[in-house]
């Protein structure tokens, strides 16, 4: 089986259980083939945990939940140090950060110094304890959420650290016509007496995944293609050369790191849509989910009630196409 039959498989196998919302899904995918993590919006209730749930059982990796929130200590994620008082040494228990997939769920529930242990070991692939550092796994994948509701005694994450993120997704509420579906679904699996989704028949391998990023890493862009996406991430910080009323809407535009994720999300589109080169409609259909968390807008946009991602949309619409 090609590394590309497995991955289409296993998107079809989290389509059928996460239900509307076929974005969300495809972001998951991305970020498997890319090597980043994301950053999910939206209301409870809307599949979100659920999604990485079912990406775990069609994936050979371990997942681990943790539920955030104002009391969690840095050593809940990374594991602490055990005295053993039989030989009077102290030995490693293992952190949740130690497993392949992680939902850190509602992420902006807990304090700083909480964020930050996460953040490291998104950016550094490792944790420290002591004078000893311990690698995570080679497959280690972050999906964090936030709540839009109930902001009281939150700690938002700050700018720097959201730049971690390969993504940040909004999800918002299914039509009428596919939550007539997932009443359906859930009906089924409660009368199957299944309290989570069917373990999915095929089961794709962590050197599958690899294979599949090494193909994407390969993708072809051309030289023009390259400049309109590192134009497109310049413009963000230098509206002003398009159009002088998006540099009032600007107070700072994206890092280099925006770059970075945009050409391996670029790549991993294209991937996923079956062509071994990238076109400019995959550059501008992940802009903004890599943009979006990138950029602070000025208050004259706020007050203006410009979102970000309409900010974008008209950088889109002034940078020459090749």
């Amino acid at each position: 089986m090609s590394q590309h039959t497995a991955i289409s498989q296993l998107r079809d196998y989290i389509g059928q259980q996460i239900l509307g919302q076929s974005s969300l899904v495809d972001r998951l995918i991305i970020a498997l083939l890319a090597d980043g993590h994301l950053l999910v919006e939206g209301a409870p209730g809307l599949a979100k945990t659920r999604a990485i749930k079912v990406l775990s059982e069609g994936v050979e990796a371990e997942f681990h939940r943790v539920q955030f929130t104002p009391d969690l200590l840095p050593a809940d994620l990374t594991g602490t140090e055990i005295y053993r008082p039989q030989d009077a040494s102290f030995q490693f228990q293992k952190g949740p950060l130690f497993h392949n997939l992680i939902l850190a769920d509602e992420i902006n529930r807990a304090p700083a110094k909480v964020q930050s242990a996460l953040l490291e070991a998104m950016a550094e692939r490792q944790i420290t304890v002591g004078s000893v550092t311990y690698p995570l796994p080679e497959l280690f994948l972050v999906m964090a959420t936030q709540n839009p509701l109930e902001q009281e005694g939150t700690y938002p994450l700050p700018e720097a650290q959201l730049d971690r993120f390969l993504m940040h997704i909004f999800v918002d509420y299914p039509s009428a016509d596919i939550e007539r579906d997932i009443l359906h679904l859930t009906r089924n699996e409660a009368r199957q007496g299944l309290s989570e989704p069917a373990k999915s028949a095929n089961i794709m391998s962590q050197q599958t995944l690899f294979n599949a990023r090494n193909e994407t890493l390969d993708i072809y862009m051309s030289d023009e293609l390259e400049n309109y996406l590192l134009q497109l991430v310049l413009a963000t910080r230098d509206p002003g050369k398009y159009d002088p009323k998006l540099a009032e809407w600007l107070e700072y535009g994206a890092s280099p790191r925006a770059s970075m994720a945009l050409d391996r999300c670029a790549r991993a589109h294209a991937w996923l849509a079956g062509r071994d080169y990238v076109g400019p409609e995959d550059i501008q259909a992940i802009a903004h989910d890599v943009l979006r968390h990138r950029i602070i807008l000025s208050f004259e946009a706020e007050a203006e009630g410009i979102t970000k991602d309409q900010f974008i949309n008209e950088l889109i619409a002034r940078i020459a196409v090749p």
